[in-house]
């Protein structure tokens, strides 16, 4: 893959989540109960479930992250990263322009219709902040050598920078789904 200068990439995954905190407190933090538990008008999630959905990968990742960069592996000032095929084409799928093949999400990750809507709500913009928080202390480590275990198969690691990249890339992508869901419910509800 080819290198990426480290302070470009964490700016430009910096502004990706600070959008993603805004529209969550503009759009999502104040709405009525009944439109954030709404189903989709498609079949699918609530807004709820979207934010639910992200945050039960954030309770597995951001520890993840956290831990993984206490150990402080590799040079703390390598200027460049490196990306990884695997870690390229896990970012691309969960990408809302490249990733458009529809995907089951794994039973532990699927929430249930009913939930509390508003404190999922408010996990969501919390888990926004310490994100932020750790792409700001990530200026201090290598994004190529710290490893950070998957979800999916705690035994893989990936490089730090791969990380960010699709976990900004698959709130990108869920983001817009209840934000497409907030459009049309709240002209129902």
């Amino acid at each position: 893959m080819k290198p990426v200068n480290k302070q470009q990439l964490l700016d430009a995954l910096e502004a990706s989540v600070e959008r993603h905190l805004q529209q969550a407190v503009r759009h999502f933090q104040n709405q009525r109960v009944e439109v954030l538990l709404a189903p989709s008008a498609t079949g699918g999630w609530s807004i709820a479930q979207c934010l639910e959905h992200l945050n039960r990968y954030g309770n597995f990742y951001l520890p993840a992250i956290t831990q993984a960069m206490k150990k402080r592996h590799g040079k703390p000032d390598a200027p460049m990263f490196t990306g990884t095929w695997f870690g390229s084409y896990f970012t691309r799928m969960m990408q809302p322009e490249t990733g458009v093949r529809k995907m089951k999400s794994m039973k532990s990750y699927t929430p249930p219709p009913q939930l509390d809507a508003h404190a999922v709500v408010a996990e969501f913009i919390q888990q926004q902040e310490t994100m932020l928080r750790l792409l700001t202390q990530a200026r201090q480590a290598d994004l190529s050598a710290t490893r950070v275990p998957l979800s999916i198969a705690p035994f893989l690691r990936l490089r730090l920078g791969d990380v960010f990249g699709f976990n900004v890339a698959h709130n990108e992508r869920h983001v817009q789904q209840a934000l497409r869901n907030l459009s049309v419910v709240s002209e129902l509800v």
